[in-house]
């Protein structure tokens, strides 16, 4: 025998003892397996969590969402606008007003999203409160952007504003949020969702 035809009679020879020790074992075994099946469906049925692990979660996801919001604007929106990239015959302006518009979006999507992290904090709640109409107002500023002038410029300064005083409100409550540039894949799916 070759070698490949030694290999196909040694393989289909221990799969023929697996399914004849697998079946072999059937009636004494069933109630057993029935009774496996059923601890792995109950194991695997999500618990609630407590309010201090949902808290503690909450807390978690306003610092991820606040970051990321907080990366992609400083990154897209602040920085660009600080060097003139903005302005009307700036070098490559239509890729930065691209990004910008990208990262604005991406920025609104994850701020509501830590807003709503927040409701699950009593603490980061009171804090964010007053902060609600300054999220839902940046909905609006990346069209302000390519207007090219001193306008651009105010509502790069809006973004960076308003997410210093998330980043504040989050500090307030022991919630410290660092900026995290997201990659442009997250910018692209995150401005979507």
């Amino acid at each position: 025998m070759t070698v490949p035809m030694r290999r196909l009679v040694v393989a289909l020879t221990v799969c023929c003892a697996l399914l004849v020790g697998a079946t072999a074992n059937g009636s004494s075994q069933t109630a057993t397996r029935d009774t496996t099946h059923a601890a792995v469906l109950v194991a695997a049925t999500p618990s609630p969590t407590t309010t201090a692990e949902r808290q503690k979660f909450a807390k978690t996801r306003f610092v991820l969402n606040a970051g990321l919001a907080a990366g992609a604007a400083y990154q897209w929106i602040v920085k660009p606008a600080r060097h003139g990239k903005f302005k009307k015959g700036a070098h490559g302006r239509k890729t930065t007003l691209v990004k910008a518009a990208l990262a604005g979006a991406f920025a609104y999507n994850r701020l509501k999203a830590a807003v709503r992290n927040a409701k699950g904090d009593p603490g980061l709640a009171r804090a964010l409160a007053p902060l609600t109409v300054g999220i839902a107002a940046l909905k609006d500023l990346p069209a302000k952007l390519h207007r090219g002038d001193a306008s651009s410029d105010k509502a790069a300064n809006s973004y960076n504003d308003i997410i210093n005083q998330v980043k504040d409100a989050g500090k307030s409550q022991g919630a410290v949020v660092h900026n995290k540039v997201p990659t442009t894949s997250q910018l692209i799916t995150g401005a979507k969702s």
